[in-house]
């Protein structure tokens, strides 16, 4: 049992595929297999139930996640404590709404911890926005959601923007569309039953990406609201489709019921100038690294 290996189980035990992981990790999927195999022989316990492609995690694989936690959080917290200088100073972070609700709050608190001296300031937004402000040294890092290929391609100034930037997926988000509860299950934007589609400002990649879907088979106008919580309500009218991460529905424990229908993964992206970072950068970026793979696993499953 190494650092590695608890890493790569962590991935696989977060998006519950080997092929997901693999990318989350800089592997190749043969390799997280072997791993996480030998991890098993180690422990003399299956951790993982397969099901095809879809890795869940068993009893002794639940059991098995708690203290796999413990091992990076520890691990890191060693590497921080050789260190002969500290961080300090300001570091200022953007980040989407979603993001802020459902990934950062323990990262931000183990961060906090660790680097009592740092001063963190969040600044929220859409994805275009931040990256720009990135660009503009406005912002040192910034949590984006990426558009697929074929939405960037459409986007030329926004594709080079990225590409500007020094990037790495931190996170993976479940796009949903959020039907009302006796709204019958959907293939396509065709079968949508609903007056509107509810999503945030017109910045918002999630939005974009719901508006491209719901194109291609429907003339469905978007209504803007300002929060998650209020495209839930209008969804709770009975004639709106909201868009929003799995990650933020689960967190809100709505009382009424509700459909979803999956639209597809959608990468979070950690951005940051290719130079004049602070030194305050490195130490979230080992931050948000430890924990990538758990916070998903925890929030979203």
């Amino acid at each position: 049992m190494d650092l590695s290996s608890i890493e790569i189980f962590l991935a696989v035990a977060s998006d519950r595929s080997v092929t997901k992981a693999a990318k989350a990790v800089g592997r190749v999927p043969s390799n997280v297999t072997t791993r996480i195999q030998q991890l098993e022989e180690d422990l003399g316990a299956c951790l993982f139930s397969r099901d095809g492609r879809k890795m869940t995690l068993t009893r002794e694989g639940e059991t098995f996640l708690a203290y796999a936690n413990r091992l990076m959080a520890l691990a890191l917290e060693a590497r921080q404590a050789v260190r002969p200088l500290a961080p300090s100073g300001t570091l200022r972070v953007g980040t989407m709404e979603s993001t802020a609700a459902s990934r950062l709050p323990a990262a931000l608190t183990q961060f906090n911890q660790m680097w009592p001296d740092v001063s963190l300031n969040l600044t929220m937004g859409a994805s275009r926005e931040l990256a720009r402000d990135v660009l503009a040294d406005a912002l040192d890092c910034a949590l984006i959601a990426r558009p697929p290929k074929t939405m960037r391609e459409e986007d030329p100034d926004f594709d080079a923007e990225l590409k500007a930037l020094e990037m790495e997926t931190v996170f993976v988000e479940d796009l949903l569309i959020v039907l009302p509860s006796g709204h019958p299950a959907i293939k396509s934007a065709a079968d949508l039953r609903v007056a509107s589609l509810a999503a945030l400002e017109p910045g918002c990649t999630y939005r974009r990406i719901a508006e491209n879907w719901a194109r291609k088979s429907s003339s469905l106008p978007t209504s803007e609201l300002g929060s998650y919580h209020a495209i839930l309500a209008s969804v709770a009218t009975g004639n709106t489709a909201g868009v929003m991460p799995r990650s933020v529905l689960d967190l809100m424990h709505w009382p009424t019921a509700v459909q979803t229908h999956q639209l597809g993964p959608v990468e979070t992206l950690l951005v940051y100038r290719k130079d004049d970072r602070p030194s305050a950068f490195s130490a979230f970026h080992e931050v948000l690294s430890a924990r990538k793979g758990r916070d998903i696993r925890l929030v979203t499953n």
